[in-house]
């Protein structure tokens, strides 16, 4: 994943390429390699998952780093928000999203919703763009209010690394292609961009589709701040596997169309999944438990967008398993 990712930009900087699909194409080819280093290499390193080594599992996580996002924030946002108050509202920080995106049952509704399922392909597809610009200086604030960071001086230092790591990957990845490859800038541009569209569109999907099901649920606690469920029991209520038994998406995704083994075995490297996915099953099914599986992913995807249109309307409620067809 990272040769996918570094090869294309390497050739690029060399500046042997001028013809313009050639350019597109080794783009969209990093593309590939960048969400295959962050669902494939830097998701399992994070998690502590990679390897039984601490070291190298610090070291891949800059992987993240590297493709211009930040390690220190997604951390806190999946790691410790996501896998521990999955699907709950004001929680989940997956689950926040611009006024015009309802992820939730349980979010304040807008009349725009309705067309949700129509336009969200398109930020989708731009979110990666925002991350590497403003949203991880967003959430490295709104983390740091919230009490994380606060160790002396860790804010500053944070940003601080931010900054250099985001520097250098615009030089690497825009600033030297415009230099060395002879099209306008505004193409280069426009072939990054494409990078980024790929990337963004098959992350958010993967992970949409994970939990915005209509067999999911987005439950809230009581007047005690109690959740009904345990914790594993909220991961299976919550968590939905797709294309079980396609290898290449396997690969390609690090695993995460295992969604469930990964949610209630967060530590467990994703070359496993597949051997432990019989053992999951069986134990929900032992205890009662729902075990949400879709058969591919254009299934998966069809759900998905069933739920953004049942989100668009204005329906509340926490268990919407009867409200979707």
């Amino acid at each position: 994943m990272i040769t996918l990712f570094f090869a294309p930009l390497i050739l690029l900087a060399t500046g042997i390429i001028t013809s313009i699909w050639a350019l597109f194409l080794l783009y969209i080819t990093s593309g590939l390699g960048m969400a295959g280093i962050g669902m494939g290499v830097m998701h399992d390193a994070i998690h502590g998952s990679y390897s039984k080594n601490k070291k190298i599992n610090k070291l891949l996580s800059y992987t993240f780093n590297l493709i211009g996002a930040n390690a220190t924030v997604w951390k806190i946002q999946h790691n410790i928000l996501h896998h521990t108050y999955t699907n709950i509202d004001h929680a989940d920080d997956d689950l926040n999203a611009p006024f015009f995106l309802r992820f939730s049952p349980n979010a304040k509704y807008y009349w725009v919703h309705q067309f949700q399922h129509i336009y969200i392909w398109f930020f989708y597809s731009i979110s990666t763009v925002s991350w590497i610009t403003t949203k991880d200086f967003v959430r490295l604030k709104r983390y740091r209010n919230m009490g994380f960071l606060d160790k002396k001086n860790e804010y500053n230092k944070e940003l601080i690394s931010m900054v250099v790591w985001k520097t250098l990957y615009y030089v690497y990845a825009l600033i030297l292609p415009m230099i060395m490859v002879p099209q306008s800038w505004g193409i280069i541009l426009l072939a990054f961009l494409s990078m980024h569209f790929v990337t963004g569109l098959l992350v958010s999907i993967v992970f949409q589709i994970a939990h915005i099901m209509p067999s999911n649920e987005f439950p809230l606690p009581n007047e005690n701040g109690m959740m009904k469920e345990d914790w594993y029991g909220h991961q299976f209520a919550t968590t939905t596997n797709f294309s079980p038994n396609s290898k290449l998406l396997f690969w390609l995704i690090g695993g995460l169309n295992y969604q469930v083994e990964h949610h209630v075995l967060p530590d467990v490297c994703h070359v496993h999944y597949k051997n432990i996915t019989k053992i999951v099953a069986d134990t929900a099914k032992e205890f009662g438990i729902p075990y949400h599986v879709k058969k591919s992913l254009l299934h998966a995807i069809s759900d998905h967008i069933k739920m953004l249109r049942w989100l668009g309307k204005k329906q509340t409620g926490a268990n919407i398993n009867t409200m979707v067809p």
